[in-house]
């Protein structure tokens, strides 16, 4: 910005009268709603007037050791992706502008060459999150028929969110086929009849079932005939990951026919809340003129995220470098041991051996072992000690495991250890 802006925008802002009388009024009309429905206790009005000016979405620093951590946020973004949004936020941007004929674009389009060119799928689309892009595909493609889905896969994942409701709000008849723990092809045969309108596999992302178990592949579900919609959860593209061997490949999806296949953005993709839509063309472009994807579709600051994100996988090397999530999966043990280190010794806390997760939803039985920092709780207690972290700024939240506050360093980078350290020993005094 020149000299000028910057001036311009500084007396554009309120006066600190004017800001105060506004929050002193806020404050003092809840209080008298408070007084005029029977309150009695004592309140500290300035303290809360302090509070009604703190911004309610705050920066934490995730030492939980769960990395992609729904609650947080889940995936951290790159500095590829931060630097995309800053950037389509400062101004105007093409979302839905075509530059080279001057006419209305899509905004379908932006990824959606990433997309196919990542994937190998002939369309792709990129919606709100993965549970609209479920629900868009059963909507566009099986409306008004049967959905069969194997018992085993008919899930809850958060927030009460089942996979029957949604194909309820689809407008489409649940085929139940197979037993919790088994499901064999002769039961899709036997289930698919004239009515039949798709196969829809859901992946069990935060279970799993162990033992006498049986499903279907992906590739033998395609050649049964009715379109398959395969979602496939946390949306693994690094194929060169070995922790990651155990999730469905997109890929794999893919080249096995699937009309469409869905995952997230937000999970081990390492993006933006998102929910991406791959596979036939006809198929999605069944999804993308659906009613549906306008009510669920994604806004520009996750496109640019999303855009910086899936920029970063046509070099898998570099992805596993500059994507947060990839790092902390494969940090080595000299990394995390170092960063342990540090955390200790500013902090007084000691070094114990401890277990990390991966979160989100993805690889439930997956534990990554590796140092924690125990924190000296102090005479006040464990829970005085987390909440007094909570409140700082940023928030700094641990993970409660025997009594103990712990800090793991597999979910903070080496700035924010040292970060966390300094807002701990503040803490203390």
């Amino acid at each position: 910005m020149t000299d000028d802006t910057i001036h311009t925008r500084m007396r554009a802002l309120p006066s600190v009268d004017r800001l105060a009388i506004a929050v002193a009024r806020a404050e003092l009309e809840a209080r008298r709603a408070e007084l005029l429905a029977g309150a009695t206790d004592d309140v500290d009005l300035v303290e809360q007037a302090r509070a009604r000016l703190t911004p309610r979405l705050r920066r934490v620093l995730n030492a939980t050791g769960v990395i992609v951590h729904t609650n947080l946020g889940r995936a951290p973004l790159s500095l590829e992706a931060q630097a995309a949004v800053a950037r389509t936020a400062s101004g105007s941007c093409n979302l839905e502008f075509d530059l080279a004929t001057g006419r209305r674009g899509s905004r379908h389009e932006l990824v959606e060459s990433l997309l196919t060119e990542l994937t190998g799928a002939e369309a792709g689309i990129a919606v709100n999150n993965c549970a609209a892009a479920v629900l868009l595909a059963v909507a566009a493609l099986g409306a008004g028929r049967e959905t069969i889905v194997s018992r085993g896969q008919l899930i809850e994942i958060g927030g009460g969110f089942r996979i029957p409701e949604l194909l309820v709000q689809a407008g489409t008849t649940l085929v139940e086929i197979g037993t919790t723990n088994r499901t064999r092809i002769a039961d899709y045969e036997h289930a698919i009849g004239e009515r039949t309108g798709i196969i829809l596999r859901a992946h069990p992302s935060n279970f799993r079932l162990l033992g006498f178990v049986e499903d279907v592949a992906i590739e033998a579900l395609c050649r049964l005939g009715p379109p398959v919609i395969d979602d496939v959860g946390s949306g693994a593209l690094a194929d060169d990951v070995a922790l990651l061997s155990e999730e469905p490949g997109v890929r794999q999806s893919v080249a096995a026919g699937a009309a469409a296949v869905t995952f997230s953005g937000d999970k081990l993709l390492g993006g933006p809340q998102a929910g991406i839509l791959v596979g036939r063309r006809e198929a999605v472009d069944a999804c993308r003129k659906h009613p549906l994807a306008r009510a669920v579709r994604i806004d520009k600051l996750s496109l640019a995220a999303l855009e910086a994100t899936l920029a970063l996988y046509r070099d898998p090397a570099a992805a596993r470098q500059a994507l947060p999530v990839l790092a902390m999966l494969e940090a080595n043990d000299d990394e995390l041991a170092a960063r342990a280190r540090i955390l200790a010794e500013q902090t007084g806390g000691r070094v114990i051996d401890a277990t990390a997760r991966v979160g989100g939803g993805a690889l439930p039985l997956l534990e990554l072992s590796g140092p924690a920092v125990a924190l000296e709780p102090g005479a006040a207690g464990v829970d005085a000690l987390a909440a007094t972290l909570r409140a700082g700024d940023p928030a700094v939240v641990g993970r409660m495991h025997a009594g103990e506050l712990l800090l793991d360093p597999r979910t903070l980078t080496d700035e924010e250890a040292r970060w966390a350290a300094r807002l701990v020993m503040a803490a203390r005094r």
